[in-house]
């Protein structure tokens, strides 16, 4: 596998979904089982890292004069 830190998200996911199956079927001894899980943590970090990045970069827009401005959408009201 590669370095995890240059996944992509999708490649991220996928390999999370793949870990989810593993653990899901329950046919896995305890200690790879415990490392699977250990490995999926570490993918759902950087999933969420990833996805934290993304959207700080979509709160920013930029402006005429190339400068950043924050972006928000006002939240709706119930």
């Amino acid at each position: 596998m590669a370095d995890k830190q240059e996944l992509t998200f999708e490649e991220a996911m996928e390999n999370l979904e793949k870990i989810v199956e593993q653990l899901e079927e329950g046919d896995v001894p305890l200690e790879e089982a415990i490392s699977i899980y250990k490995e999926g943590m570490d993918l759902s970090r950087l999933c969420h890292v990833k996805l934290k990045s993304v959207e700080d970069q979509l709160t920013q827009i930029l402006r005429e004069d190339g400068e950043l401005e924050n972006f928000s959408i006002p939240e709706e009201e119930a």
